[in-house]
């Protein structure tokens, strides 16, 4: 009868390389020490169910396959994910290019019609946000929705970037504007940690 300590060792193992994690990035994902993974996948101990539940999901497998010998020959093909990740970001970066390219041709045949360079510059300005926007939309739909909070922050200081250009653009100064990012900021980190669970030491 097969060792289950040793199969779950070797599936954790395989799993982790599979997916080009350190035992570091893995035990940061769990909330874990690189420590604790490194004992696990030497057999020294085993993860609690929970933890065994939350592998599973992680690595999109059957909590099943992590006990079996032959468990991990029927999961999900990692490499098809990866290369599915790949096309996703593929996507999200040809989209982000085509709206930079979309100014750069609203630039170019308005200063072509006016004959004189001035408000055209605001083009690219107005097109950092919307960036930030698609890469917000995309971001929730395909990866890490935890990312979020950075793109919202930059979302949120591009939107007063390009205010305080606009006003600039009229001879107005509100440079003060950026207070209210600060303000935005604060908020923003409040979020990021009510919205997941703070732990002060790592568990070993």
């Amino acid at each position: 009868m097969p060792d289950v300590k040793q199969t779950i060792a070797q599936n954790i193992t395989e799993l982790r390389l599979l997916s080009d994690m350190t035992q570091a990035q893995l035990g940061d994902k769990l909330n874990y020490s690189y420590k604790t993974v490194s004992k696990w996948e030497r057999g020294e101990s085993t993860p609690d169910i929970e933890v065994l539940t939350e592998i599973s999901d992680l690595f999109g497998v059957t909590l099943d396959s992590l006990v079996r010998e032959d468990g991990i020959a029927d999961r999900v093909d990692i490499n098809a994910k990866k290369q599915k990740n790949y096309n996703h970001r593929a996507i999200m970066y040809i989209v982000e290019g085509s709206i930079m390219l979309v100014s750069l041709l609203a630039f170019i045949i308005t200063s072509l019609i006016i004959g004189k360079n001035g408000f055209q510059i605001l083009y690219f300005v107005y097109a950092v946000p919307i960036v930030f926007i698609v890469k917000l939309v995309l971001n929730s739909v395909w990866f890490n929705p935890r990312h979020n909070y950075y793109i919202v922050s930059a979302l949120m200081w591009s939107i007063l970037a390009a205010i305080h250009i606009s006003f600039l653009y009229f001879k107005i100064n509100v440079g003060l504007i950026y207070l209210l990012g600060v303000a935005g900021q604060l908020i923003i980190i409040i979020c990021a940690f009510i919205s997941r669970p703070f732990k002060l030491f790592k568990k070993h």
